[in-house]
């Protein structure tokens, strides 16, 4: 289940902060909390999970229309956790494409036990073989988000992790800044030249010996970046 990713979206701090520490207690480490339909669209549009937990009512639109917009592109089981508790609202949420409905106030830990029945019956069908990309002075393991340097051991999280995986799904191939910021940021054009250079040196901090003298992620002038084996 660590592996798991899960999105919550609530517009109440206290309940989103809840379940977030709820599900990790029990074991689901992955999770992203936001408040607004807004930010839930930028999650979905950028990420896929494998569970959604959605309020309905949020101040800039609502879980209705997330689930809709969710199930255009999975098949991920979601949850409604709504105050909204009449059999006609339930009904209405069914048939948005909820797995589950779930109304306030509720248990945490009957929340906790329905993704777990959720996720055994939906995690073995999403579970990808463990893929470690092994470069001699580190190692990337994309399950784990587990980044090895030198022995040593450390979660690589966000736009870092993204990026690092991105290279070494194409080893000793020039990628451009477009084509970088197209996968790792999710948009197609690129709006700011310096935010993928950031980022490339904030990774060379952490893979290169001399972070200055990068001898795996190269700079190819005028074209982009290629990440290749320190054997050369």
């Amino acid at each position: 289940m660590v592996n798991v990713t899960i999105l919550v979206v609530d517009d109440e701090q206290a309940i989103g902060d809840m379940v977030d520490i709820v599900l990790r207690k029990e074991g689901f480490k992955n999770i992203d909390v936001c408040a607004s339909f807004k930010e839930a669209t930028a999650h979905i549009t950028q990420n896929t999970y494998d569970l959604y937990i959605l309020d309905i009512m949020l101040p800039d639109g609502t879980g209705l229309d997330l689930a809709a917009q969710i199930r255009k592109q999975s098949e991920a089981p979601i949850f409604f956790l709504t105050a909204k508790a009449n059999d006609a609202d339930k009904i209405r949420g069914f048939m948005y494409g909820a797995d589950d409905y779930i109304t306030k106030p509720f248990n945490p830990m009957e929340l906790a036990a329905r993704v777990k029945v959720q996720m055994k019956r939906y995690v073995p069908s999403i579970i990808k073989p463990k893929q470690v990309y092994n470069y001699g002075r580190f190692q990337l393991d994309t399950q784990a988000a587990e980044l090895t340097v030198a022995g040593k051991t450390t979660i690589l999280v966000g736009k870092l992790f993204h990026l690092l995986q991105f290279f070494c799904e194409h080893p000793g191939q020039v990628l451009s800044k477009e084509q970088i910021y197209a996968h790792v940021w999710g948009e197609e054009y690129l709006v700011d030249d310096n935010t993928v250079m950031v980022h490339i040196r904030k990774l060379r901090e952490k893979i290169e010996v001399l972070p200055g003298n990068p001898q795996f992620l190269l700079t190819i002038r005028g074209i982009g970046y290629k990440l290749i084996s320190e054997e050369r």
